[in-house]
């Protein structure tokens, strides 16, 4: 079956909602025509990820019309499958609520909760995404009733998370809580550098030269902290010990190499709709020569809790432990390994 969407123009439809998430890494987009309404959620590219129904605006088919989908246009639901057989009016004011992590989205129509599209929505897997007027489960759309348990506190969760992240001091706070935890754990702090410029997350990077018995330096993200990370609970049971996570990298070389280390994949996560942890890699993004710890190594290896690092336990943001992830330069080999 063709996954349905009409974001190319195709057919008579309009575009009534178009709203791209704090990351700039998904969008919503909600169609219409004078017989049913769909979401699509997208990458920037096009690449529809997540496609579910709204609503009918007509009386329902016995079955699926398949002439509609494969003209582009949105899907109407069939019978069996909607609270609203009869169709039902347009929709009203739409007003998109995203997921912490920027991979996932709940759509509200005036107060009332319409749809969610998470981020493990996957047409392909026949995972459409959780509608208010669905019964049961169909290529379209999941019944929203029956998903609210769980969907219910990732909603609650979001909507607070919101809040404080655009009240006023939320940043400066956070900054500081961090930037007290590094101090007692990696003593006083030296340069800082911004790592985000206009583009959210906001994270910066500390310096703490050598202190005390330590002879090298660390530099640390500050900020990748503050949001939890995409896609963790597609891959990890217990996603809340490993959704929130700070890089640091040790050297006795200059500090400033080190940092574009840092830059490169402090917004990685959340741009790129992914996660990072324990024994993943990473690709330098540029040619080997401009790698900044020298041409011989190719990308980073993360690793949490290395022999003869610093202990940086103890912080924890939103009820979840940080997790701090080490960065060591690897070779091409170790990377086809």
């Amino acid at each position: 079956m063709a996954i349905f969407r009409s974001a190319s123009g195709e057919g008579h439809t309009e575009v009534v909602l178009t709203a791209g998430n704090p990351y700039g890494s998904r969008t919503l987009v909600v169609e219409r025509d004078e017989d049913a309404s769909v979401a699509y959620l997208c990458s920037p590219d096009g690449t529809v990820h997540g496609a579910c129904w709204l609503a009918n605006h007509r009386a329902a088919p016995d079955v699926v019309d398949l002439a509609r989908i494969n003209a582009g246009l949105p899907p109407l639901m069939p019978r069996a499958n909607t609270l609203h057989p009869g169709g039902r009016r347009p929709l009203g004011q739409l007003t998109p609520l995203w997921f912490e992590e920027g991979d996932g989205v709940a759509l509200y129509e005036e107060e009332d909760l319409l749809a969610v599209i998470p981020g493990w929505a996957d047409m392909h897997r026949g995972m459409p995404g959780y509608a208010r007027d669905a019964v049961g489960e169909s290529p379209f759309a999941w019944a929203l009733s029956e998903a609210l348990e769980g969907l219910s506190p990732r909603i609650a969760n979001a909507g607070s998370y919101w809040r404080w992240r655009y009240s006023e001091g939320s940043w400066p706070s956070f900054q500081q809580f961090v930037m007290g935890h590094l101090d007692r754990v990696l003593g006083p702090s030296g340069r800082y550098w911004d790592a985000a410029g206009d583009r959210l997350p906001t994270v910066g990077i500390t310096e703490r030269p050598a202190h005390g018995d330590r002879v090298f330096s660390v530099l640390s993200t500050v900020g990748m902290s503050c949001q939890r990370m995409p896609t963790v609970e597609q891959w990890i049971d217990q996603p809340g010990a490993y959704a929130r996570i700070e890089l640091a990298v040790a050297t006795r070389a200059n500090p400033r190499d080190a940092a574009l280390l840092l830059v490169w994949l402090a917004q990685y996560p959340w741009h790129s709709v992914t996660w990072l942890g324990h024994g993943h890699t990473a690709k330098w993004y540029h040619e080997p020569e401009t790698f900044p710890l020298g041409p011989q190594y190719s990308g980073v290896l993360m690793q949490a809790d290395p022999p003869d690092m610093p202990d940086m336990s103890g912080f924890a943001f939103g009820g979840e432990a940080v997790r701090w992830l080490w960065l060591t330069p690897i070779t091409a080999e170790a990377l086809t390994g």
